[in-house]
């Protein structure tokens, strides 16, 4: 288990004591997509899916998501969150919508988990809006792209 801090020395998860690190400024930013069929994607265009706004309504669900993740997720820390920015942003090519949530924060421990929580959380909220349209629906590549603060500086993912 060398090198996984959510681990003590007998192997047992634990939540990670952060208490010495220094207060940072902390960014992450992540993406994802829901792919759907080009009828469905100009359902969102042309603002007539029964349950009303989908891309505000994902938006809202997203940014509830990110400030709720040490809810979700055992061993993440409650953070004081100082931004959280979803865009969603319908794309013809893919079909569907593209995702990309930031999240900021000042403190001891990173927001990566929160801003792919943000993304996860708009992206279920798109197919819950839209399963009435399309049940076929594909929610794909949520990763990280881009952490910045703490001890390992700067992430940014290769295209």
């Amino acid at each position: 288990m060398a090198g996984l801090t959510h681990f003590d020395a007998e192997g047992h998860a634990h939540m990670v004591d952060v208490s010495d690190k220094p207060v940072t400024v902390r960014l992450a930013v992540a993406e994802g997509w829901v792919r759907m069929t080009s009828q469905t994607l100009d359902i969102v265009r042309q603002g007539r899916a029964d349950k009303g706004d989908v891309l505000g309504v994902a938006r809202l669900a997203g940014i509830m998501g990110a400030k709720q993740t040490a809810s979700l997720i055992p061993l993440c820390h409650p953070l004081p969150i100082t931004r959280i920015a979803l865009d969603l942003a319908p794309d013809p090519a893919l079909p569907g919508i593209r995702i990309a949530a930031t999240v900021r924060t000042t403190g001891q421990t990173g927001v990566e988990m929160e801003a792919l929580t943000a993304v996860s959380v708009a992206a279920l909220t798109v197919y819950d809006m839209l399963k009435a349209a399309e049940k076929g629906m594909e929610i794909g590549g949520i990763r990280l792209t881009l952490k910045e603060g703490g001890k390992s500086g700067r992430y940014e993912a290769q295209e």
